[in-house]
C-alpha cells in the first residue's frame, strides 16, 4: 500500500552481520515476541543435529556425553548471566516462561503461605496462574498498583507470607520494576517468596535482575535471539519444598511398584519430566555468548537500543493524532490512533513490510478492564533493527496517518 522510497530514507547504520539474512526490505518491531536469532546461534543448533544428534542424560556413548557437557554449561552459564550463585540456585528447561510459572505456582505446597500477590499490570502469564494458585491454595489474591516508573506501591505489611510474583520489564511499555531488589528482602521479612517474570528483561536489562535474590526468575529463550525455550532459576531451597507432581522419565533414581525417589543429586532434573529440547539448550548457551561481545555500531546492546528507542519515541510523538502509552522512551512503545483502529494500522505497516503487533498483549485487565483502552499498536525493538528502521517507520505511520 505505502511502498518505500530509499532515496528517502537516511543511512547511517547498517544491520549487524549476524542477521544478513534478513531481507533488507523487511523491517521487524515485534521482538517482544519473539526476537530473531543471530547466525551464530542458528548455527549452534545446526551442529547439535549434524554433529552429535543424541539424548543427554541416558547414554554413554560420545555423542550423548557431548550433549550432557553443553547443557551443563548452558546451565551454569544462565545463572553466571543473572549473576547468582551456582551453590544457592539450579536452572531447569522447560517449554517457555508462563509454562515455568505454572510449574512452580502448580506444586507450591499447602498452608505454607497466607496470600498471592501480583500487580494489576502483568501479562497473563503472571495474572491467570496467581488467580488458580489463590483459589487452590485457598487464599486471598491482592493486586497492587505499578507507578511511572515501573515501580511497585506497596506497604511491607502486604507482603507478610506471600507468594509474589511480578513482572520485571512490562511488555507494554517497557517500564522496568526498579524496587525489584528492595521488595525481595521485604518479601524475604516477612516469610514471602518472590517470583520474577524477566520474560522481556532477559535480552537487554538484565542488570536488574543480578544478584537480585528472587526465589525463582523465569523467562523464555526465544525473546533473548536463542530458539524457543522456557527457562527457570529457582533457588534449592524453594525447590525442595515443592509438592513434585510433574513426573517423568529422567527425574529419577529408583522406582519400585509403588514409588520413586527423585535425584538427589539432580535437582534440575526436578523440573524436566521427559526428554529435553537439547538443541534449544545448546542455541541459549550461544545466544548468551554472543550478547555478552556483541557491539552494535560500536555501542552496548542497552545503549544501542537506548538511541534506536529515543529515535522512535520523539518520531512517533510528532505525529498529529497519535496518543503515546509510553511516559518515556524504551526499545517497547505502545501507541493508538484517534482516527484508525490498531489492528488496521498494523495491517497498513504490514503493506510496506513493516511488522508490529495490535492488540492487547495478553494484558487484558489492565488495559482493557481497568484502563479501558482500545487495542493498541505496539513497536518492539531488537538488535536486528537500525536507524534506518526506524526513519522509514516513522514515515510510513505519518503517511497512514495523515490519510
Amino acid at each position: 500500500m505505502f511502498r518505500r522510497k530509499p532515496e528517502n530514507v537516511k543511512n547511517s547504520i547498517i544491520r549487524l552481520p549476524e542477521f544478513s539474512y534478513m531481507k533488507s526490505d523487511d523491517i521487524y518491531l515485534d521482538s517482544s515476541c519473539q526476537s530473531p536469532r543471530p547466525q551464530p546461534v542458528i548455527d549452534s543448533m545446526s551442529e547439535y543435529y549434524k554433529k552429535f544428534n543424541a539424548c543427554g542424560g541416558r547414554v554413554k556413548y560420545k555423542w550423548g556425553q557431548k550433549v550432557d557437557s553443553e547443557v551443563e554449561a548452558t546451565r551454569e552459564l544462565v545463572i553466571d548471566y543473572l549473576g547468582l550463585s551456582q551453590q544457592d540456585y539450579v536452572c531447569s528447561f522447560t517449554l517457555n516462561t508462563t509454562y515455568g510459572i505454572n510449574t512452580i505456582l502448580s506444586q507450591l505446597p499447602r498452608d505454607k503461605y497466607a496470600q498471592v500477590i501480583t500487580s494489576d499490570a502483568e501479562h497473563n502469564s503472571v495474572f491467570l496462574p496467581t488467580i488458580v494458585l489463590a483459589k487452590r491454595l485457598g487464599v486471598n489474591r491482592k493486586l497492587l498498583n505499578r507507578n511511572d516508573y515501573g515501580g511497585l506501591n506497596y506497604d511491607k505489611n502486604d507482603l507478610n507470607r506471600a507468594v509474589i510474583v511480578l513482572n520485571s520489564t512490562s511488555n507494554i511499555d517497557g517500564r522496568l520494576l526498579v524496587n525489584l531488589k528492595q521488595i525481595i528482602k521485604d518479601a524475604h521479612d516477612m516469610g514471602g517468596i518472590v517470583i520474577v517474570d524477566a520474560a522481556q528483561t532477559v535480552a537487554h536489562f538484565h542488570d536488574i535482575l543480578k544478584g537480585c535474590g528472587a526465589d525463582a526468575i523465569c523467562f523464555s529463550a526465544h525473546k533473548m535471539y536463542a530458539a524457543s525455550l522456557g527457562v527457570v532459576v529457582i533457588k534449592k531451597d524453594l525447590l525442595k519444598t515443592l509438592i513434585i507432581g510433574l513426573i517423568g522419565g529422567g527425574m529419577v533414581i529408583a522406582v519400585t511398584e509403588q514409588n520413586y525417589t527423585l535425584h538427589p543429586d539432580d535437582l534440575a532434573s526436578w523440573l524436566e519430566p521427559g526428554l529435553q529440547a537439547y538443541a534449544e539448550i545448546l542455541s541459549l548457551k550461544s545466544a548468551i555468548e554472543w550478547l555478552k561481545t556483541v557491539r552494535p555500531n560500536g555501542q552496548a546492546p542497552p545503549e544501542y537500543l537506548e538511541m534506536l528507542s529515543k529515535k522512535l519515541f520523539d518520531g512517533l510523538s510528532e505525529i498529529p493524532g497519535l496518543e503515546i502509552f509510553n511516559t518515556a522512551p524504551s526499545s517497547v512503545i505502545s501507541v493508538y490512533s484517534r482516527k484508525i483502529d490498531a489492528h488496521r494500522l498494523a495491517t497498513f505497516l504490514s503493506a510496506s513490510g513493516i511488522m508490529v503487533r495490535s492488540g492487547y498483549f495478553c494484558c487484558h485487565y489492565y488495559l482493557l478492564e481497568k484502563l479501558k483502552m482500545p487495542p493498541l499498536l505496539r513497536f518492539s525493538i531488537g538488535l536486528h533493527n537500525t536507524e534506518d528502521d526506524i526513519y522509514q517507520t516513522i514515515e510510513v505511520m505519518k503517511k497512514i496517518t495523515k490519510g
